[in-house]
Protein backbone atom coordinates (compact mmCIF):
# COMPACT_ATOMS: atom_id res chain seq x y z
CA UNK A 1 0.00 0.00 0.00
CA UNK A 2 1.18 3.09 -0.75
CA UNK A 3 2.30 5.22 2.43
CA UNK A 4 1.19 9.04 1.57
CA UNK A 5 3.03 10.01 4.72
CA UNK A 6 6.68 10.04 2.62
CA UNK A 7 5.86 12.86 0.32
CA UNK A 8 4.87 15.23 3.39
CA UNK A 9 7.64 17.82 3.92
CA UNK A 10 9.49 17.66 7.04
CA UNK A 11 8.48 19.70 10.13
CA UNK A 12 10.10 20.84 12.74
CA UNK A 13 9.36 19.69 16.32
CA UNK A 14 6.15 20.81 17.95
CA UNK A 15 6.44 24.02 19.98
CA UNK A 16 7.34 23.60 23.87
CA UNK A 17 8.60 20.29 22.86
CA UNK A 18 12.38 20.99 23.20
CA UNK A 19 14.48 23.75 23.39
CA UNK A 20 16.01 25.72 19.96
CA UNK A 21 18.01 28.92 19.21
CA UNK A 22 15.61 32.18 18.09
CA UNK A 23 16.03 33.11 14.73
CA UNK A 24 18.22 36.13 13.96
CA UNK A 25 16.04 39.55 15.16
CA UNK A 26 15.47 41.45 11.56
CA UNK A 27 14.10 45.03 11.43
CA UNK A 28 10.79 44.55 9.85
CA UNK A 29 9.42 47.51 7.37
CA UNK A 30 6.13 46.86 5.31
CA UNK A 31 3.93 49.46 3.33
CA UNK A 32 0.78 49.48 2.03
CA UNK A 33 -1.07 52.06 -0.19
CA UNK A 34 -4.03 53.55 0.86
CA UNK A 35 -7.27 53.01 -1.76
CA UNK A 36 -5.53 50.61 -3.93
CA UNK A 37 -8.69 48.41 -4.69
CA UNK A 38 -10.80 51.86 -5.29
CA UNK A 39 -8.15 52.73 -8.41
CA UNK A 40 -8.68 51.48 -11.96
CA UNK A 41 -7.94 48.08 -12.76
CA UNK A 42 -5.20 49.61 -15.75
CA UNK A 43 -3.43 51.69 -13.18
CA UNK A 44 -2.93 48.64 -10.42
CA UNK A 45 0.56 47.04 -12.60
CA UNK A 46 1.86 50.65 -12.61
CA UNK A 47 1.39 51.77 -9.20
CA UNK A 48 2.50 48.65 -7.96
CA UNK A 49 5.66 48.18 -9.56
CA UNK A 50 5.93 52.16 -8.22
CA UNK A 51 5.88 51.21 -4.59
CA UNK A 52 9.32 49.44 -4.94
CA UNK A 53 11.02 51.88 -6.85
CA UNK A 54 9.91 54.62 -4.16
CA UNK A 55 11.73 52.35 -1.54
CA UNK A 56 14.67 52.32 -3.46
CA UNK A 57 15.15 56.05 -4.57
CA UNK A 58 13.74 56.69 -0.69
CA UNK A 59 16.57 55.10 1.02
CA UNK A 60 19.14 55.72 -1.20
CA UNK A 61 18.24 59.16 -0.70
CA UNK A 62 18.21 58.91 3.13
CA UNK A 63 22.28 57.63 2.73
CA UNK A 64 20.42 53.07 3.63
CA UNK A 65 20.94 52.11 0.20
CA UNK A 66 22.66 49.18 1.56
CA UNK A 67 19.66 48.46 3.50
CA UNK A 68 18.01 48.00 -0.07
CA UNK A 69 20.88 45.87 -1.34
CA UNK A 70 20.97 43.87 1.27
CA UNK A 71 17.24 43.45 1.60
CA UNK A 72 15.71 40.10 3.45
CA UNK A 73 12.86 38.21 2.45
CA UNK A 74 11.54 40.47 -0.06
CA UNK A 75 7.92 40.57 -1.32
CA UNK A 76 5.07 42.39 -3.01
CA UNK A 77 1.80 42.20 -1.56
CA UNK A 78 0.45 43.96 -4.76
CA UNK A 79 -0.86 47.28 -2.89
CA UNK A 80 2.34 47.02 -1.09
CA UNK A 81 5.85 45.26 -0.21
CA UNK A 82 7.51 44.03 2.83
CA UNK A 83 11.45 43.16 3.15
CA UNK A 84 13.57 42.61 6.91
CA UNK A 85 16.77 44.68 7.33
CA UNK A 86 19.58 44.72 10.12
CA UNK A 87 17.31 46.14 13.17
CA UNK A 88 21.20 48.10 14.00
CA UNK A 89 19.69 50.37 11.42
CA UNK A 90 16.02 50.81 12.81
CA UNK A 91 16.96 54.57 13.84
CA UNK A 92 17.79 55.48 10.55
CA UNK A 93 15.01 54.38 8.81
CA UNK A 94 12.68 56.40 11.21
CA UNK A 95 14.52 59.48 10.65
CA UNK A 96 15.39 60.43 8.28
CA UNK A 97 14.11 57.29 5.93
CA UNK A 98 10.64 58.37 6.95
CA UNK A 99 10.83 62.01 5.98
CA UNK A 100 12.39 61.56 3.03
CA UNK A 101 9.65 58.53 2.18
CA UNK A 102 7.48 61.72 2.59
CA UNK A 103 9.58 64.08 -0.17
CA UNK A 104 9.65 61.26 -2.75
CA UNK A 105 6.29 60.52 -2.37
CA UNK A 106 5.17 64.33 -2.69
CA UNK A 107 6.94 65.10 -5.51
CA UNK A 108 5.27 62.00 -7.52
CA UNK A 109 2.00 63.62 -6.82
CA UNK A 110 2.72 67.16 -8.20
CA UNK A 111 0.52 67.49 -11.03
CA UNK A 112 -0.47 63.83 -11.57
CA UNK A 113 -3.08 64.97 -13.88
CA UNK A 114 -6.66 64.14 -11.74
CA UNK A 115 -5.15 60.53 -10.63
CA UNK A 116 -6.02 59.93 -6.85
CA UNK A 117 -2.74 60.66 -4.98
CA UNK A 118 -0.56 58.19 -3.85
CA UNK A 119 -0.18 57.98 0.05
CA UNK A 120 1.36 54.61 2.10
CA UNK A 121 1.03 53.56 5.20
CA UNK A 122 4.02 52.21 6.81
CA UNK A 123 4.47 49.63 9.15
CA UNK A 124 8.02 49.00 11.57
CA UNK A 125 8.65 46.53 13.75
CA UNK A 126 11.68 44.37 15.33
CA UNK A 127 11.62 40.71 15.92
CA UNK A 128 13.05 37.31 15.49
CA UNK A 129 12.51 35.60 11.96
CA UNK A 130 14.20 33.36 9.73
CA UNK A 131 15.41 33.96 6.71
CA UNK A 132 15.73 30.64 4.34
CA UNK A 133 16.40 32.37 1.01
CA UNK A 134 13.63 31.13 -0.58
CA UNK A 135 9.71 31.91 -0.94
CA UNK A 136 9.21 30.76 2.53
CA UNK A 137 11.26 33.16 4.61
CA UNK A 138 10.52 36.00 6.93
CA UNK A 139 7.57 34.04 8.50
CA UNK A 140 6.78 34.45 11.82
CA UNK A 141 4.89 36.37 14.38
CA UNK A 142 6.60 39.83 14.40
CA UNK A 143 6.35 39.79 10.18
CA UNK A 144 2.05 39.02 11.11
CA UNK A 145 2.01 41.57 13.66
CA UNK A 146 3.52 43.82 11.55
CA UNK A 147 0.68 43.54 8.71
CA UNK A 148 -1.43 44.05 11.50
CA UNK A 149 -0.20 47.03 12.30
CA UNK A 150 -0.72 48.40 9.13
CA UNK A 151 -4.16 47.25 9.08
CA UNK A 152 -4.71 48.85 12.44
CA UNK A 153 -7.47 51.80 12.68
CA UNK A 154 -5.08 54.65 13.99
CA UNK A 155 -2.81 54.84 10.86
CA UNK A 156 -5.83 54.53 8.80
CA UNK A 157 -7.25 57.53 10.38
CA UNK A 158 -4.48 59.43 9.55
CA UNK A 159 -4.77 59.36 5.99
CA UNK A 160 -8.28 59.75 6.25
CA UNK A 161 -8.53 62.67 7.77
CA UNK A 162 -5.55 64.55 7.06
CA UNK A 163 -5.22 66.45 3.89
CA UNK A 164 -4.19 64.13 0.60
CA UNK A 165 -2.34 66.97 -0.66
CA UNK A 166 0.16 67.47 2.34
CA UNK A 167 -0.01 64.21 4.03
CA UNK A 168 1.46 61.35 1.71
CA UNK A 169 3.16 58.98 4.41
CA UNK A 170 1.56 58.35 8.24
CA UNK A 171 3.86 55.53 10.23
CA UNK A 172 2.94 52.68 12.94
CA UNK A 173 6.15 51.80 15.49
CA UNK A 174 5.53 49.02 17.32
CA UNK A 175 6.09 49.19 21.05
CA UNK A 176 9.12 47.64 21.04
CA UNK A 177 10.74 49.48 18.00
CA UNK A 178 9.66 52.52 20.19
CA UNK A 179 11.75 51.42 22.85
CA UNK A 180 14.76 50.36 21.12
CA UNK A 181 15.41 52.99 18.93
CA UNK A 182 13.08 56.00 20.37
CA UNK A 183 12.64 55.92 23.46
CA UNK A 184 16.79 54.61 24.17
CA UNK A 185 17.38 57.99 22.20
CA UNK A 186 19.12 56.45 19.21
CA UNK A 187 16.18 57.87 17.14
CA UNK A 188 16.97 61.78 15.72
CA UNK A 189 13.66 63.00 16.53
CA UNK A 190 12.30 63.58 19.92
CA UNK A 191 10.00 61.26 21.47
CA UNK A 192 7.37 64.02 21.79
CA UNK A 193 7.13 63.17 17.42
CA UNK A 194 5.52 59.98 18.23
CA UNK A 195 2.26 59.37 19.42
CA UNK A 196 1.34 56.26 21.72
CA UNK A 197 -2.10 54.70 20.15
CA UNK A 198 -3.96 51.27 20.92
CA UNK A 199 -3.42 49.65 17.73
CA UNK A 200 -6.69 47.42 17.15
CA UNK A 201 -7.62 45.96 13.73
CA UNK A 202 -11.12 45.25 12.87
CA UNK A 203 -12.35 41.81 12.38
CA UNK A 204 -9.48 40.50 13.71
CA UNK A 205 -8.10 39.53 17.64
CA UNK A 206 -5.27 42.43 17.72
CA UNK A 207 -4.77 44.69 20.37
CA UNK A 208 -1.37 46.05 20.87
CA UNK A 209 0.41 49.50 22.37
CA UNK A 210 2.02 50.79 19.26
CA UNK A 211 2.98 54.73 18.03
CA UNK A 212 2.65 56.69 15.47
CA UNK A 213 4.56 59.16 13.52
CA UNK A 214 3.93 61.26 10.44
CA UNK A 215 6.32 63.22 9.10
CA UNK A 216 3.75 66.13 7.27
CA UNK A 217 0.75 66.08 9.54
CA UNK A 218 -2.29 68.49 8.12
CA UNK A 219 -4.33 67.56 11.26
CA UNK A 220 -4.64 66.36 14.49
CA UNK A 221 -3.60 63.35 16.05
CA UNK A 222 -5.63 61.39 18.20
CA UNK A 223 -5.86 62.67 21.02
CA UNK A 224 -3.25 65.41 20.75
CA UNK A 225 -2.21 68.48 19.07
CA UNK A 226 0.45 69.20 16.69
CA UNK A 227 4.30 68.52 18.13
CA UNK A 228 6.19 71.94 18.89
CA UNK A 229 7.05 73.31 16.38
CA UNK A 230 4.44 72.04 13.87
CA UNK A 231 1.70 73.98 12.53
CA UNK A 232 -1.79 72.28 13.56
CA UNK A 233 -3.31 73.27 9.94
CA UNK A 234 0.05 73.38 7.33
CA UNK A 235 -0.45 75.67 3.84
CA UNK A 236 -0.73 73.34 1.04
CA UNK A 237 3.25 74.40 0.25
CA UNK A 238 4.73 71.92 -0.82
CA UNK A 239 8.36 71.24 1.69
CA UNK A 240 10.97 71.80 -1.30
CA UNK A 241 10.98 74.95 -2.98
CA UNK A 242 12.37 72.96 -6.25
CA UNK A 243 8.81 71.35 -6.85
CA UNK A 244 8.91 68.60 -9.62
CA UNK A 245 5.90 67.67 -11.01
CA UNK A 246 4.91 64.13 -12.36
CA UNK A 247 3.12 63.36 -15.58
CA UNK A 248 1.97 59.44 -16.37
CA UNK A 249 1.56 58.08 -19.90
CA UNK A 250 1.25 55.19 -21.79
CA UNK A 251 2.83 51.81 -20.69
CA UNK A 252 3.75 52.97 -17.43
CA UNK A 253 6.12 56.18 -18.69
CA UNK A 254 6.05 58.83 -15.47
CA UNK A 255 7.94 62.13 -16.61
CA UNK A 256 9.33 63.88 -13.68
CA UNK A 257 10.76 68.02 -14.01
CA UNK A 258 11.29 70.30 -11.90
CA UNK A 259 9.17 73.71 -11.83
CA UNK A 260 12.66 75.38 -12.73
CA UNK A 261 13.82 73.21 -15.91
CA UNK A 262 14.93 70.10 -16.67
CA UNK A 263 12.63 66.87 -16.88
CA UNK A 264 13.57 62.97 -16.79
CA UNK A 265 11.33 59.90 -18.45
CA UNK A 266 10.82 57.08 -16.39
CA UNK A 267 9.77 53.74 -17.49
CA UNK A 268 7.61 51.71 -15.32
CA UNK A 269 7.10 48.90 -17.63
CA UNK A 270 7.89 45.34 -17.12
CA UNK A 271 10.83 44.70 -19.53
CA UNK A 272 13.00 47.89 -18.33
CA UNK A 273 14.33 48.72 -15.04
CA UNK A 274 11.28 51.66 -13.52
CA UNK A 275 13.70 54.34 -11.38
CA UNK A 276 11.44 57.64 -10.37
CA UNK A 277 14.68 60.04 -11.01
CA UNK A 278 15.16 58.99 -14.45
CA UNK A 279 18.73 57.33 -14.71
CA UNK A 280 19.05 54.60 -16.99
Amino acid sequence: MHDARAQLPATSAAPHSRSRPLPPYRGILAVDLKGFTERPAIDHEVVSRAVPEMLRISLERAGLARLWTDRLFPATTGDGYVLGFDPALMPLVIHPWLDTLQDVVAELNVHALGTAPLRLRVGLHIGPLPDTADGFGGNGTARTDTHRLLDSRPVRAVLAEHSEHITHVAAILSDRCHQDAVASGYTGRHRDWFHEVPATVDGKAFAQRAWLYVPAPSGPLPGRAAPAGRPEAPTATPRRHDVTGVLRAERGIINTGSVHGGQHLTNLDASARPDLEGRP
